[in-house]
């Protein structure tokens, strides 16, 4: 199986918005109103993997904060987490479950290296054998450390607010339908993901100034 496209650049994102732009006018539209559209390209590992299940259900400065104390305390790597004492996780932030996930994911030993060149499938399925991290977090993962062009997370609340709006369903879509609704982006989906993302956004902000 291929990986298919990697985003790399603005160039690829730019690709990636005239393709879609010429499959649906509604998309075209947005798009000139957006201009052009954030890269958001992360790097992949260990690291940055931890920090997401760090950020998992706290708010922005919530996270880095937590974020900024394990950097301190030199806790971002998988040999510094299982040597790590549960007394010192807490007093980096960590909640007790949050602990569990993160020697979970130190103990995984995933080989981060070859999961660059791994389908998009077998990213998901190796990831998400570790607790903590959900199909949602992987499809992330994929999409921003790994730059995958066709990955959609159509579990994420504000790409379901924002297809509701941007496409005027009457309803948010379930987490299933999104998903078959994303499969006409293909093979851009991970661009129009970060098109919704942005929409939903300066929908928020011109409600905001009303």
């Amino acid at each position: 199986m291929s990986i298919g496209r990697i985003i790399e650049g603005p160039a690829c994102i730019a690709e990636g918005s005239a393709a879609l732009a010429e499959l649906d006018p509604r998309l075209a539209e947005t798009l000139r109103r957006m201009g052009p559209l954030p890269l958001r390209k992360k790097p992949d590992g260990f690291a940055p993997l931890l920090s997401m299940i760090v950020s998992q259900q706290v708010s922005v400065a919530s996270a880095r904060a937590i974020w900024g104390r394990m950097r301190e305390a030199k806790l971002t790597g998988p040999r510094k987490i299982i040597w790590a004492s549960d007394d010192d996780l807490r007093a980096a932030g960590l909640s007790r479950q949050k602990i569990r996930y993160a020697r979970a994911l130190a103990e995984a030993r995933i080989d981060f290296r070859a999961l660059r060149n791994a389908p998009t499938e077998e990213v998901i399925a190796v990831l998400t054998e570790v607790p903590g991290i959900g199909v949602w977090t992987a499809e992330i993962y994929s999409m921003f450390s790994l730059g995958r062009a066709d990955v959609f997370a159509p579990g994420d609340l504000a790409l379901q607010e924002g297809a509701r709006m941007l496409l005027g369903l009457e309803d948010r879509p379930k987490e299933k339908a999104l998903r078959e609704i994303a499969e006409a982006w293909s093979p851009w989906r991970s661009v129009a993901a970060r098109l919704l993302w942005a929409y939903y956004a300066a929908e928020l902000n011109r409600e905001g100034t009303m």
